[in-house]
């Protein structure tokens, strides 16, 4: 049992990780990391005969607007599981039902960043925006990834400890 709790600390650890690195990257890197949001959201990268280019953002304020939000929900991810993390390690050697109560800011930030990723990025940008056309800007596929293993994870840390 006690193995099974740290792996799910650990877990939420590394995504905690990755959610802080992504974060830093945006800020640290906004310009390189904005002027992929604004091809995405101009969709000047889709073919030119696509039927859903009228769907496109052109508008400056809205992108940075747009990518602020995103930077956002990627620190409140940060937050809630490295909380999440630090609260289930503490918890760690608790009765079940404590331990199960420690991990509600880890579900939490794992339901956010699954959101993030498969609503935000997989199916606004992907396919709303036509970014599964652009040769360069496809960031579906890292998406995917990045809410697969959230969803992975998730499922993980939310399994009853006995």
């Amino acid at each position: 049992m006690l193995t099974l709790r740290l792996a799910k600390t650990a877990c939420v650890a590394a995504l905690a990780l990755y959610a802080g690195v992504v974060a830093f990257g945006n800020v640290a890197d906004y310009w390189t990391n904005f002027a992929f949001v604004t091809h995405v959201l101009d969709m000047d990268q889709i073919p030119k005969g696509s039927s859903i280019r009228w769907r496109a953002i052109t508008s400056v304020t809205l992108h940075h607007a747009i990518y602020l939000l995103i930077i956002a929900t990627e620190i409140v991810i940060t937050a809630l599981a490295v909380k999440g993390a630090i609260l289930m390690a503490r918890q760690r050697k608790a009765s079940a039902p404590s331990f199960q109560k420690a991990k509600s800011s880890a579900v939490v930030a794992l339901t956010l960043g699954f959101l993030l990723y498969e609503g935000g990025f997989v199916a606004l940008a992907g396919e709303w925006f036509g970014m599964w056309q652009a040769q360069q800007w496809n960031g579906v596929p890292s998406a995917f990834r990045a809410a697969t293993t959230m969803l992975g994870v998730l499922i993980f840390v939310s399994l009853k400890d006995d």
